[in-house]
């Protein structure tokens, strides 16, 4: 069945020039297949052209006939007030970023359609689930896996107060002093398995040596110039710690005092390393609160480690590992940069 719309020349070039100004997509794909049907092809051959549903090429022909150029324009136009505005987005930031037990509902999770549910409650607009989804998109929501911390057992107020005593130290320290911030980190040989951009139908392998080696890194980061110190052992235990004190005495022995910054893990206040300070006078701790990685820098630097050379390593033995990890922080000392990437050598 053919289908015939007339148009005059000036009307198809008037056409044209809309369709290259026109940005709306719909709106520009309903003007081609006026076009296309004007030039007497099929309603099957236009709707394969601009992949539609026949009955859409229909439609379309119908609504031009009767309405002219203003029946190809969006009629939701006419459906008032949008339900998505400003406000709706920050009631939705709101949302996302508390639990739906907050909201008074059992399941742990957000899903889009408790979601469309939930802002219907708080703002009386109903949305789609498709519109939940550009939403999402618009206030740069993500679909990601949550971070798993202990809670302190202290009080937010003993805590903020300590945060504060160590903020102060680092802000106010004399030129002769030195501050770093101190935590150790495990290194193993079985490599630790990480996402990485593979194509379509293919699952890169890691070859682990399976019988599992560990060594153990203690790192100190200096606050001013942001350098790593490190050593490096078999055991994590006291001895580690306190061959890092040492290692901080030897370098900064201009120093009045090293002010050396360390959460609460138990060889950081053990027997042994208390006694190695009485040695050590020029060396003061000072404790942050329980679990509060994330007052801590180097943790951060650890991070980086593993994506940088311990997940999805190839190395056969762990001396050839710490080989890379010493390189890695050799070269980021000397770049000074978060994440360096490093050229094989």
């Amino acid at each position: 069945m053919h289908m015939i719309v007339d148009l005059t020349r000036y009307e198809k070039r008037r056409l044209r020039v809309l369709v290259q100004r026109e940005r709306h997509a719909a709106v520009r794909t309903r003007m081609l297949i006026i076009l296309h049907l004007a030039k007497g092809h099929p309603p099957t051959d236009v709707a394969a052209y601009a992949h539609v549903a026949r009955s859409t090429v229909y439609r379309v022909a119908e609504r031009f006939q009767t309405w002219g150029l203003a029946g190809l324009a969006d009629r939701r136009e006419d459906n008032g007030a949008p339900g998505v505005d400003p406000l709706f987005l920050l009631v939705l930031r709101q949302v996302v970023a508390a639990a739906p037990q907050d909201y008074g509902w059992a399941r742990p999770t957000w899903t889009q359609e408790l979601l469309c549910v939930v802002m219907e409650q708080q703002t009386g607009h109903a949305v789609s689930q498709p519109t939940m989804s550009r939403c999402l998109r618009r206030i740069g929501a993500r679909l990601g896996r949550p971070r798993p911390i202990l809670r302190c057992p202290w009080s937010q107020g003993r805590r903020n107060r300590r945060i504060r005593k160590i903020r102060r130290l680092i802000e106010h320290l004399p030129k002769n002093e030195v501050a770093v911030y101190a935590d150790e980190v495990d290194i193993h040989l079985n490599p630790k398995i990480g996402a990485d951009w593979m194509l379509r139908g293919q699952q890169k392998t890691v070859v682990t040596p399976g019988q599992n080696v560990k060594r153990y890194l203690a790192g100190a980061l200096d606050v001013r110039t942001q350098r790593v110190r490190w050593v490096a052992a078999t055991h994590k235990r006291s001895g580690l710690f306190i061959d890092l004190l040492k290692h901080l005495a030897r370098t900064y022995r201009r120093a009045r005092r090293i002010h050396v910054i360390v959460d609460n893990y138990s060889i950081h206040s053990s027997r042994q390393t208390t006694l190695a300070l009485a040695g050590l006078p020029r060396i003061k701790l000072h404790f942050l609160p329980p679990y509060a990685p994330a007052f801590n820098p180097i943790e951060r630097i650890w991070l980086d480690l593993h994506a940088d050379v311990t997940r999805n390593h190839r190395c056969a033995t762990i001396d050839e590992l710490m080989y890379e990890v010493d390189d890695y922080l050799k070269y980021r000392n000397q770049t000074r940069s978060r994440r360096p990437t490093r050229a094989v050598a």
